[in-house]
């Protein structure tokens, strides 16, 4: 099969010619730069240049011939930098970004942290109104977006993902402070549903102007990540999540639905077994990242025995112990137990749990991808 004949199949609950495989081209799924740079000096390969794909997270943009090398199966387009903003820099390692948010990365730290969110000391509607928020019309957001977005499906046999990431929970902590916003969503809630609401307001405005541009030209969406989970439970009590999250969740899948074909993807960290009912009630059909390390998420058999119809699994090769701790031989049989667990009849892509991280050994990651290629194969045999 080609690779989007290969993708679309599994997502669809059919089995392919073999389970699909993916580094960097959805989201959370990517590699750490140092982690990049030592696969690469490991695999032979010249000593390119690397670019920065998040800031925040610090990945690195994974170059093609790794992305063949590995034999992954997309390839994304993303929105561009809006023409009216540029990150604000403040002082060593620290900056300001469109949304008021200010993070910094600390001395021999790996990632920016937030440290500063510009509505933290007032939650009344008024401090909502008068902040600056960013435009959604900005031309540099969408500029080329179409292209690019053609080119990859009429010229390339990849799957296409678009990203336009609509996750508001995790965004508006960040506006509030964490602390802050958890208590607004219990005494505070009036600010608390009007914040929630203009944030994704600005996000589906974007979403809209997006899919006019690439709609018939993506396989699937990047609708959200929104984490939910911790390691040992969720983050909030199912009676808040129901009451004030997910009608906002529903309401944004429900705009995915009326606007594109394509798959619809939710990314979501940790413990989230309790809440994959609403998921599938609310219109997810693809869950990233199965965080096998997390309670409820690690007996991948049962989460394909009561939801393998209707969620599409992609990730749950573990970041946690296995990865960055085991030897290739364990990432091996990582790779074949998953793949036993969550391929059959299709329905799974396979990926890191996480962004891999720089302490991965790059002979693990390269375990990794070798083992899917070999053990994914149909007729799955695992013996």
């Amino acid at each position: 099969m080609k690779p989007r004949e290969r993708v679309m199949a599994a997502l669809n609950h059919e089995e392919p010619d073999r389970v699909p495989i993916d580094l960097s081209q959805a989201g959370g799924d990517g590699i750490t730069l140092t982690a990049y740079r030592n696969v690469r000096r490991h695999l032979g390969l010249p000593d390119l240049p690397v670019q920065v794909d998040s800031k925040l997270a610090q990945t690195a943009v994974v170059h093609e011939d790794i992305l063949r090398r590995f034999r992954v199966d997309f390839r994304q387009v993303e929105l561009g930098a809006p023409d009216g903003w540029k990150d604000i820099p403040l002082g060593e390692d620290s900056y300001q970004d469109e949304w008021g948010v200010i993070r910094t990365r600390p001395p021999h730290g790996f990632y920016y942290d937030l440290t500063a969110s510009p509505l933290a000391e007032d939650g009344s509607l008024s401090a909502i109104e008068r902040h600056r928020w960013p435009d959604p019309d900005d031309p540099g957001r969408y500029r080329g977006l179409r292209e690019r977005a053609r080119q990859l499906h009429q010229e390339s046999d990849f799957a296409v993902v678009v990203n336009l990431n609509c996750a508001f929970f995790l965004r508006c902590c960040e506006l509030r402070g964490w602390e802050n916003f958890y208590v607004d969503l219990v005494g505070n809630v009036e600010f608390a549903e009007a914040l929630m609401d203009r944030y994704l307001d600005i996000r589906l405005a974007i979403a809209e102007r997006a899919l006019r541009e690439v709609g018939e030209y993506v396989d699937i969406v990047f609708v959200s990540s929104d984490d939910l989970g911790m390691t040992d439970r969720t983050i909030l009590r199912p009676d808040v999540y129901r009451a004030l999250v997910k009608p906002r969740q529903r309401r944004t899948f429900d705009f995915f639905k009326a606007r594109t074909p394509a798959k619809r993807f939710f990314h979501t960290d940790g413990a989230v077994y309790p809440f994959l009912p609403d998921f599938v009630e609310m219109g997810v059909e693809v869950l990233n990242p199965i965080q096998v390390s997390a309670r409820g998420m690690g007996d991948t058999k049962k989460l394909k025995r009561e939801f393998g119809d209707k969620l599409a699994f992609w990730g749950a090769i573990d970041t946690h112990q296995v990865l960055p701790y085991g030897k290739p031989a364990d990432v091996r049989e990582e790779v074949r137990r998953r793949i036993g667990d969550l391929a059959p009849g299709g329905g799974y892509v396979l990926c890191s749990v996480h962004n891999i991280q720089p302490e991965v050994p790059p002979e693990n990651v390269v375990a990794m991808f070798d083992a899917a290629d070999e053990l994914g194969r149909y007729p799955l045999d695992l013996d």
